[in-house]
Order: structure tokens, then sequence, then C-alpha cells
């Protein structure tokens, strides 16, 4: 650590004899040369501008080497275009902008090389958070269940795991800051720990991405883009806050950012407080409240050889553990049971820019401190501290011909130490290394994408509680050694239709709970018997993907079958140690299948018109033809929403309805209960209005309008018949200044 360090402090300098670059030119419309209110950002740097009233723009301080600057403005086809800078030049583009009826294109971050949505191999989903707080959502995770193929296992509205494709747990990375997160995450009531505040954006990638990630991405990726900086000369500030009618709860952030033409800085901190949640039945859920304090800053320089950005994130979160419906009451004060969760992210992203080539340096370093208080709120019954260290080098080699060839380091260092009475895993420490090699190849009409990568992953945990007890867990040293690969192609031979087909394994080591639990698991209510004789979960996935677009219409169809080998699985054992039931971890082969449909209508040239619908389905089963537990149930989503884009005063303003039909959950596990569809209505309305240099947005949106009494099938309130949350009315009011 004390090495790398004192490398990017000697890089950090390095910057001062350098030679500077810029591009400048104009924006204007095809056809009669108007000028666009465009955007010019360079994804690799970070960095970006806006067009004046002249349609001419600037951007300095422009490292040696070549970069994808992307042109983008609401309403026109997106640009994204290859440019090599050297020599202390300035280059002149001009550009000429094709106005479209499709939705603005951005970059995508979570996959290799920085590509538009359209020239990316992978098909991946990207949503705002704006648009996620848009639709009513309470948390981060409440609102990624709206992307196609991804769903929630909830405890309540204060804990949220992510599924993708009937996959979650430890078979589903998160990724924040450029760095993975580690938050005890083999829990079910573990949720994500990151608050939506200072998150720009949510990719998702659905399928093996052990590829680009290692071990537990062997079911897909979550990756959090955090807010961009400002651009250079501008400073601006913002204060939002949301209030939601039936928690009666407020999150509330504020935000500022300034930059220079090398440095920039931004800070931003938010808290959330809600009460036990109403269910459509009329009664709150006794002791679901909870409460979120969140802190996020950064720095980053931006020199003409090396870029170094640095960001911290603290959060707290404060969640009641609901157990049964006892006191009706609007309170958010904190009852026993209850969990107290300090999570600390710092990281370190550094570039190194060559002539024709880069050199990605980040690492991690990730504290998380979760108590629960049981009998006394002084003292945690349990408590673990779970230190990570996690390091990603990665060479972008220059590029030959058509090739695009990137090489790199990952690799992992993880303590996790037990404080309290209460132990679920043992002491134990986890090492990591992995190296990779992948390559893009470009032609006109197809693009390839192929790589390999071996990874390895060492467990040592220490001998718990005394050897004559039942519930004495050994020590373990183990070892698991996986190679992975991945080929996909994107493919554009009819006009306006492109295809996707992309072939991926995956991997995922047994986490310390399937390895070493002996003990009663209370947020479960089982006595889990751990197995240290389970081997790595070995998958391969088949995707494809069809799109077809035009200025009025768009659909897309999306396929996958996933065959795991040696799935890890928790299963009644009929015994029963000190009035609990006894559950072992076993393995056994399953797939799963199934895929996303849908359209999105917008009639040019009513380009403020949208009716977007989906459909999604996933199926799993073991091979001895049982159903996975925790499978999302089949679901139809349809949108009506209305966008203008007019005005000096009034800037933006839109409504939506939305319609989501779940189906009749029949497929299940041998210890889960069928079921019942449901339809939930939700609507909302927002404008944004110019007020001299201020900008100020009103909204105003409903979930489950109809008051709708309903159990979801991965609610973990489901055993006790517990509703999930009924109306909602939220308000919402930002300041941007």
């Amino acid at each position: 650590m004390k090495n790398i360090l004192c490398l990017l402090a000697v890089l950090f300098i390095y910057t001062a004899a350098s030679s500077q670059n810029s591009l400048a030119g104009t924006i204007t419309l095809k056809n009669n040369n108007e000028t666009v209110s465009a955007t010019v950002y360079i994804p690799q740097l970070e960095k970006g501008t806006t067009v004046d009233f002249d349609g001419n723009y600037e951007l300095k301080n422009i490292p040696d080497g070549n970069y994808n600057v992307v042109f983008s403005s609401l309403g026109y086809a997106t640009v994204s275009k290859k440019i090599n800078f050297s020599n202390n030049q300035t280059v002149i583009e001009n550009l000429q902008m094709k106005e479209s009826a499709v939705e603005m294109e951005e970059v995508i971050v979570s996959t290799p090389f920085h590509k538009l949505q359209s020239d990316n191999v992978m098909k991946v989903e990207r949503v705002s958070t704006d648009d996620l707080n848009s639709s009513g959502a309470v948390t981060l995770a409440d609102g990624i269940k709206n992307i196609a193929g991804v769903d929630l296992i909830t405890t309540g509205t204060g804990i949220g795991k992510p599924v993708i494709r009937g996959l979650s747990s430890n078979r589903v990375l998160t990724y924040t800051q450029g760095v993975r997160l580690e938050n005890q995450q083999f829990g079910d009531e573990h949720g994500l720990g990151v608050n939506e505040a200072g998150v720009e954006s949510v990719e998702v990638i659905k399928g093996p991405a052990s590829l680009l990630y290692g071990s537990d991405a062997l079911g897909g990726v979550l990756y959090l883009n955090p807010e961009r900086f400002a651009n250079s000369g501008e400073t601006h500030g913002d204060l939002s806050s949301i209030y939601f009618s039936n928690t009666f709860g407020t999150s509330t952030n504020l935000g500022v950012k300034t930059s220079g033409e090398k440095l920039k800085f931004l800070a931003r901190g938010s808290y959330s407080s809600f009460s036990d949640y109403k269910t459509g039945a009329d009664y709150r859920v006794t002791n679901s409240r909870f409460n979120e304090k969140d802190l996020k800053t950064g720095v980053q320089y931006l020199g003409t050889k090396f870029k170094s950005t640095i960001r911290y994130n603290y959060n707290r979160s404060n969640i009641g553990i609901a157990e049964e419906i006892g006191e009706q009451t609007r309170s958010q004060d904190l009852e026993l049971p209850f969990q107290e969760i300090d999570n600390h992210i710092l990281s370190f992203d550094n570039t190194l820019f060559f002539n024709k080539s880069s050199l990605d340096v980040k690492a991690g370093y990730l504290f998380n401190d979760r108590r629960e208080f049981e009998d006394d709120p002084a003292t945690a019954a349990l408590r673990l501290k779970l230190n990570t260290f996690n390091y990603d080098v990665k060479y972008n080699l220059p590029e030959l011909g058509k090739f695009e060839t990137i090489i790199g380091l990952q690799g992992m260092f993880q303590s996790n130490k037990n404080e309290a009475e209460e132990i679920l895993i043992p002491d134990a420490n986890t090492t990591d290394v992995g190296v990779l090699a992948t390559s893009h190849y470009h032609l006109e009409k197809i693009d390839l994408q192929a790589g390999i990568r071996f990874d390895s992953r060492k467990i040592e945990s220490e001998a718990t509680r005394n050897p004559s007890d039942t519930d004495f867990i050994p020590a373990l040293e183990k070892t698991f050694t996986s190679f992975t690969a991945a080929l996909g192609a994107k493919m554009d031979f009819v006009k306006n239709i492109s295809a996707r087909v992309n072939f991926a394994s995956g991997f995922r080591a047994p986490n310390l709970a399937e390895l070493t639990s002996n003990g009663i698991h209370e947020g479960t209510n089982r006595y889990e018997k751990g197995n240290t004789n389970l081997s790595n979960e070995q998958n391969f996935q088949a995707d494809v993907s069809l799109e077809y677009r035009n200025k009025h219409i768009e659909f897309f169809a999306n396929g996958f079958y996933n065959a795991v080998n040696d799935y890890i699985f928790i299963s009644p054992t009929n015994e029963m140690i000190d009035e609990t039931p006894v559950f072992d971890y076993l393995q056994n082969d399953a797939a799963l299948y199934g895929g996303e449909f849908g359209f999105h209508l917008h009639p040019h040239p009513l380009d403020w018109l949208h009716f977007e619908s989906s459909f999604e389905t996933v199926t799993g089963k073991l091979s001895n033809d049982e159903y996975l537990p925790l499978i999302p149930a089949n679901s139809l989503r349809n949108t009506f929403r209305v966008e203008l884009h007019d005005g000096k005063t009034r800037k933006f303003s839109s409504a939506f309805i939305t319609l989501e039909n779940t189906l009749n959950q029949k497929n299940v596990n041998d210890f889960e209960t069928r079921t019942g569809g449901y339809s939930l209505l939700s609507a909302g309305i927002e404008s944004s209005f110019q007020l001299q240099k201020a900008v100020l947005k009103l909204g105003v949106n409903g979930t489950n309008l109809t008051d709708k009494q309903y159990i979801s099938h991965l609610s973990r309130f489901k055993p006790d018949g517990i509703f999930n949350i009924g109306r909602s009315v939220n308000v919402n009011l930002k300041v941007e200044i």
C-alpha cells in the first residue's frame, strides 16, 4: 500500500513540463446551420464543455493520445469520434448534428473501451438516478427493479438486494466509485449500503462478467457511476428534498462542485428518515423504519500526462428489524432490534497517458462495520468488521489497425473480524488475484470482442468456539481457481436492425457462510450448517439480442440460457436444533433461461409522445427438475409518457402513467409457497423552470395508487403473510445554481 501511494505521488508531480492540446469547433444543425445546444465530452478524461450561444466550443488541457469524443444533445443523434491529440496542437472539429427521435445515448462505463451503447458488443442497461427518483423510488435499490431483467429481494422498504435474471446475493457484484463494493453481502438482510445521492446513473450487465470483474460476477454486475465533476471554469450547487406520504419520510441532499482548468472538487451530503411503512391492508409494519446519513466528496487533478481522482463515501444506515405486527405508530425513532451499519469507501483512480496508450491504476479501501442490537441499545449482540483493499491495473495497448486491446491485473485483500458474542461466520482472510486480456475488433458492420482470464482465491479462517461445542467451527484453508472466457459480436447487416450474440463463462467461489456456518441465523430463523467440501460455481451463458430502430419505433428482444455447474443452495434437513429447523448447503447443476422483450413508440413528428412496453421472464431449475428458490415472477410493464422541451422559463416538463402487471408465480421450490399475481399503478408529473441563474424543478408522483394489498414473491416477509407497501404520494423539489 505504501509503495503504491508513493508511486501515485510521483506520477502526480510529473506533469509540469508536458505539452497541452486542445479541441475547438462549432456544432450546428445539418441542412440549415442553426446552433445546437450540445455537450462535448471525453469519457476517458472525464472532461467536457457545452457550446456557447454561437455554437462554438473549446476544450483545453488535453493529454496526448487517442480518445473517443462524444457530441450529444437532447433530440439529436449522439456522435462519437475517435480523435488523436499530439504535439501541442489544436484540433478543429466542426460538426453538423442530425435530429433524432431516439433518446440521447450515453457512454457505457462498466464495459471496456468506453463505447456508446450502439457500438457496444455487450447489451448493458443504463438508467439515470433522476429517472429513478421521478418514478417514486424510496431507495437506490428500490429504483433499479424498474429495469427489465432486474428485481429485488426485500426486507421491508429499508433493505433490498438486486436480483439479475434470477441470480442474487454473492452472484451479483456491485461496483461503486470504480471499485468493487464489499459489505458482507452474503446475508439475506444486508442491503447495498450506498445512497443514491451523488450517484449519476446505474448500469446493469445481465450475465456472466467474471472476465472483467472476477469471482462473484457470475450472475451480473450492478455498476454505480458517481456524479461528474463540473466543467472547467464552472461552479454549481443544488439542494433537493423529497417527501414520501406513506412513511412520512423525507430525503434531503445538498451538493456543491467547482472546477478549474486542472483541479476539480465536489461534495454532497444527504439525510433520509422514514417511519414504519403502511400496507394496502391499512396497517403499519412495526419496526420497518430506517434512517440514513451519507457524505460523498471527491477531488480530481488532470494534467497533460496524468489524471488522478480521489473519492470518499461515508454512509451510516440505521435499519429496524421487523419481527411481527405490533404497535401502530408514525415514530421514526429506532426500536430494538435494529442494525447500525457504517460503510467507508475510499477510492483512487489514476491514469497515466502515453502517446498511443494509457495505464489505469485503481485502488480502493473499504471498511464495513455492521452491528446488530437485540436487547440492549448500547451493546451490540452481533458485530462484524470487514476491511477490504482492492486494486485494478489495466494497460490499454496501442491500437493495432482495427484492434483495441487491454491487459489487466486485479486483486483483493480482505479481513473479517467478529467483535461481539454472536458469530455468524468466523474471523477470516481472503486473497484474490486475477489476470485478464480482452480485445475489441471494429469493422464497418460488425464488432467483435473476446477475452480470457485466470483467477485464484484463497480463504483462511480461524477456529471458532470450543471444540466440544455443537456449534464449533474448525479452521479452514482453501484455494479456489478458475479460467473464464468471453466471446461476443454486434452486427448491423440490415438497415435499422442490429444483433448481438455473446457467449461467456463465469465463476463464484463459495463464501464464508456457505463454507463455515454452524449456528442459528437469527435473521432467517434457521440453523445453518456450512459445507467445507463445496467447490466453485461455474457457469456458461449464451445471450442473443435483437434491436430494430427507426424514427417512429424501437423493438428489442433479449434471450438467454444460463447453465450453472455446482450451483450452491440451502436445503432443509428435517432436523431441529434448539427448536430451530436445520438447513444444509448443497450443490447441484442448475439452469436458468428466459429473456426480456418490448418496444418503445415515439411517433415522429410527435417526439414528445412515448409509449413503452416490456415483458420479462425467467425460469430456474436444478438438474433434478426442482425449481430454484427466489426466482422473480413474470411481469409486464406498460408506460405512457409525455416530454416537452420548450419555453424560455419552463425548460422541461414530463408526465407518465405506468401499469405493472406481475403474474402468478407457480414455479416454486419445495420450501416456498406460490404467490398470486397483482397489478400496480403509478403516475407522476414534473417541470423545471429557469429563474435567472437558477433552475427550479418540481415534481409529484404516486406509487401503488390503488392501494393494492399484495405480497411480492421476493419479499422476506412473505412467510409471515405481511403485505408490501401501499399507496404513497411523493413530492420532490430541487434548486440548481
